[in-house]
């Protein structure tokens, strides 16, 4: 027969035990099983690295198509400055003129054979002439003949030989490939010279550039 103190001894035992199993299901709540577990030192998930390409093959590959493109307008436009040179010997009725564009197409034909092969090195299809600006200033001078021509032609000429020397002289500084470093350097020269002497044309027909006319000799 059970007794009273007996009685209390299980009952107490049995708290205890109860007790001990509920502490031990707290330290898992629920839906820990599945719960991803923090890493430990040394196992740190690491983030891949992906292939890029460093920035000096970049730059390097932005120079190269610089350069292709630079090759490729210059042989537009020497195109363009010949048969604008051909067409000021025939129509304009000043003889510096025709004389300037006489130089334009012995000097743009001889830039025009030194960048042929260069181009061809760099994979550079050789244009089949003049651009489309350059062409619809074909058209509008063809349509002028005496004094109207000569200043269409001279402003046209002075505003050209301003943007080329630019361009040319940004990529003898620039350009990767020294063949192309070595051609512009060349070209710069000869149209500085060109620039000189058709703003002394300009001069001497009192034809205005940069939206003035130049002072006839003896004005202020």
């Amino acid at each position: 027969m059970i007794t009273g103190q007996m009685f209390r001894r299980i009952l107490l035992g049995s708290a205890s035990t109860l007790l001990v199993s509920v502490m031990a299901v707290a330290q898992y709540p629920p839906g820990s099983a599945g719960q991803q577990q923090p890493n430990m030192p040394g196992q740190q998930a690491t983030t891949p690295t992906t292939g890029t390409m460093g920035p000096d093959n970049s730059l390097a590959n932005q120079q190269a198509t610089a350069d292709q493109a630079f090759v490729r307008k210059a042989l537009e436009g020497g195109a363009a400055e010949i048969q604008l040179g051909q067409l000021a010997q025939q129509k304009s009725q000043s003889q510096d003129v025709k004389e300037f564009g006489q130089k334009m197409v012995q000097d743009h034909t001889q830039l025009s054979d030194q960048m042929k092969p260069i181009a061809q090195q760099l994979g550079v299809k050789e244009p089949k002439g003049p651009s489309k600006k350059d062409k619809q200033l074909m058209a509008k001078l063809e349509g002028l003949s005496g004094p109207q021509f000569d200043e269409a032609y001279i402003q046209a000429m002075v505003k050209d030989h301003k943007e080329d020397l630019k361009d040319f002289r940004n990529e003898a500084q620039s350009a990767q490939n020294q063949n192309v470093k070595q051609a512009a350097q060349q070209g710069a020269g000869v149209i500085s010279q060109h620039l000189q002497m058709i703003e002394q044309i300009a001069q001497s027909h009192n034809v205005a550039t940069d939206g003035r006319l130049k002072p006839t000799p003896g004005m202020q």
